[in-house]
């Protein structure tokens, strides 16, 4: 991809031309093509996407109390989001890896695509301001947080409320595997409900993981 393709990509991302070009270079840049990457740029776009984000469902959701808007919350800042809204807008195409890191898929990886949307928020913050990071949120976040509907149930919480509503014990999660290189790590998990049933799940993250023992369960269970 030509220096030139890249600029006009991220001008229509940004809204206009970059003021400091080398601060996207550096958001789209994985640690294995360069010590200048992109992780202190995410560190910062971090935090920028959770005070926008923040603000904005606590005066969309002007009736709804600190947990349901903790729960809408968490799954519009979680990677997986973050990931594919990357996915979304192209980033792939634009990320500089090197040679191993790419042989090992870290092109597609949620953990990389992830931080990668956070580093580009944090790029926007410093070039063109709060307001223009705060825009570029709003644009691309708008399909996710009007999609969700009532405040999502986290699935490990719905298969807890199951496991008690039907006079079971609490679930039980185990790590089964842990592989992969450090970028693109890969965990599985089981969760078991004793008389019930047992499911695995995958994730980038122990957590992810859990996350989806949890609705493959829930999936069981529900028939």
């Amino acid at each position: 991809m030509s220096a030139a393709d890249l600029d006009r990509w991220l001008s229509a991302l940004i809204g206009g031309k970059p003021g400091q070009p080398s601060l996207y270079t550096q958001a789209l840049t994985h640690g294995s093509a360069s010590t200048e990457h992109y992780e202190r740029l995410e560190f910062l776009g971090d935090r920028v996407l959770g005070l926008v984000m923040a603000e904005w469902l606590y005066r969309r959701f002007p009736d709804e109390k600190e947990g349901q808007l903790s729960r809408r919350f968490n799954q519009l800042v979680a990677g997986g989001t973050c990931a594919d809204i990357a996915r979304q807008i192209g980033v792939r195409t634009h990320l500089r890896l090197g040679k191993q890191a790419r042989d090992d898929g870290a092109v597609d990886s949620d953990n990389v695509l992830g931080d990668v949307m956070e580093s580009l928020i944090g790029a926007v913050y410093l070039d063109k301001g709060m307001e223009a990071a705060r825009a570029l949120i709003l644009r691309l976040w708008e399909g996710e947080v009007e999609g969700q509907g009532s405040a999502p149930k986290h699935p490990k919480s719905a298969l807890q409320e199951w496991a008690a509503a039907n006079n079971r014990r609490p679930p039980d999660y185990a790590l089964i595997d842990r592989s992969g290189p450090q970028h693109a790590l890969r965990f599985t998990v089981s969760v078991v409900i004793k008389g019930v049933g047992e499911a695995r799940g995958e994730g980038a993250s122990k957590q992810e993981a859990e996350t989806a023992a949890a609705v493959a369960l829930l999936a069981q269970v529900a028939g």
